[in-house]
């Protein structure tokens, strides 16, 4: 594969804002599960600093209140992410929030708070005419719907694998090595856990077809993705827990994934995840 320009020559193509940050259409984010140690609140904070958007959609799990019935934990960043959002909001950027699983007592809140719209889900229409669904996706996740304790246990599980991340990184800088995620790697090596994305994704692709939209975009796996089932184009704005990823629509309609790496700067993924038939 031929390799693209670095990152620093990308930013030339976005228009910026009188205050330096970089303005796109439309932005997607999902799964910060604030209220956890394991949140990536402050290169949430990077983002919404860097990035400014007409649109934001909160695509499910801004707080963890799963977790936080558990133990209590919210610092200064968790709520600094709170304020920023509805400072943007007051600027005039509009915020759709649709609530998850892990944030599901905000459905009792359906309706419209000044720029701030609650909803079950989305049609969003792009800059170059296409529909796209917009979901948080635990509706398709079979466990959560309709084995809950599991869905409990499984989520403990996981916070223990995210509590395991800052030590074992902390050896990783001390031998000059970059970011790792253990559960990341647990989640993308498992047999299981990989059948289950594969078919997780193709569920929401089913799904989306009543709506007879051209694509379907969720977050709930944590994984950040783009790709093509036959007609229809799957959007995954990924989370700000492990790969601290989103979603931006520019103003020609195109949609890309970004990042924010551990002690990096956000930058639009130099090779966006394939448009691949995934149905084939």
């Amino acid at each position: 594969m031929n390799s693209v320009a670095p990152p620093r020559f990308q930013f030339e193509m976005f228009n910026l804002s009188q205050e330096g940050s970089i303005r796109v259409r439309t932005a997607w984010i999902s799964d910060v599960h604030l209220g956890t140690r394991a949140s990536g609140a402050a290169r949430l904070l990077d983002f919404l600093r860097e990035y400014d958007f007409e649109t934001l959609y909160i695509v499910g799990d801004l707080i963890d209140i799963w977790q936080m019935r558990r133990s209590r934990y919210w610092p200064q960043q968790h709520n600094d992410v709170i304020q920023k959002i509805l400072r943007k909001s007051r600027k005039g950027t509009r915020v759709i929030y649709i609530p998850g699983n892990h944030d599901e007592m905000i459905s009792s809140f359906y309706g419209a708070y000044g720029d701030i719209t609650i909803q079950k889900h989305a049609i969003h229409r792009t800059a170059d005419g296409r529909r796209i669904l917009v979901i948080h996706g635990h509706e398709l996740d079979t466990v959560v719907q309709n084995v809950k304790w599991l869905a409990f246990l499984g989520d403990a599980g996981y916070q223990f694998l995210l509590s395991l991340n800052p030590l074992i990184n902390f050896f990783c800088r001390r031998f000059g090595l970059g970011y790792w995620s253990l559960s990341a790697y647990v989640k993308q090596r498992v047999k299981d856990a990989v059948s289950f994305i594969g078919k997780f994704e193709a569920a929401v692709v089913r799904y989306a077809g009543r709506y007879r939209v051209d694509g379907v975009l969720c977050g709930h796996i944590h994984s950040a993705a783009i790709r093509k089932f036959g007609n229809v184009t799957y959007y995954n704005c990924g989370d700000w827990v492990e790969t601290c990823s989103a979603l931006i629509e520019h103003f020609d309609g195109r949609i890309e994934i970004v990042r924010k790496p551990d002690h990096g700067v956000l930058t639009p993924e130099i090779r966006p995840a394939p448009l691949v038939d995934a149905m084939a």
